[in-house]
């Protein structure tokens, strides 16, 4: 039972195209920084602004396809069960460099509207662990985000 299910799983990611599988990962790293955005259940206009401006200039991603994504990843937010579902792709993707620059993204965020939420630190820490990175590259990421 495992096995087919295992198979099925492996058919279906191999039929998606280049271009769809990085678009499922933009999909996934924009969905976690949309997680950090409404940690605190308020929108502030610092965070509503510098979120476009996060993913063009941490992740490399083009601020037309940035505006789509935002949307589509509010859909997938609301949707999801746990953080898990975010970064099982980008494990899968992401070198170490890009999911530090990932966390970096969501402490900026966090810190966008002068004050840091608890819930805001929480999802940013336990992303940080399913990512694999480590304590000390989650405090330098932090301490890089606050002194730019």
């Amino acid at each position: 039972m495992l096995a087919q299910l295992k198979q099925f799983l492996t058919s279906q990611t191999q039929t998606i195209s280049p271009e769809e599988q990085e678009r499922q990962l933009h999909l996934a790293a924009i969905s976690l920084l949309i997680e950090v955005v409404y940690a605190d259940e308020t929108l502030d206009d610092a965070e509503a602004q510098l979120l476009p401006s996060v993913i063009t200039s941490e992740l490399n991603i083009d601020a037309n396809e940035a505006s789509a994504l935002i949307e589509e990843a509010k859909n997938a937010q609301r949707q999801s069960t746990s953080l898990y579902e975010f970064t099982n792709e980008i494990n899968a993707q992401f070198n170490v460099e890009q999911k530090q620059q990932l966390i970096l993204a969501m402490w900026k965020l966090a810190y966008a509207d002068g004050q840091l939420c608890r819930y805001e630190d929480q999802i940013i820490r336990r992303t940080a662990e399913l990512l694999y990175l480590k304590h000390s590259e989650l405090i330098q990421m932090r301490n890089a985000a606050i002194s730019s």
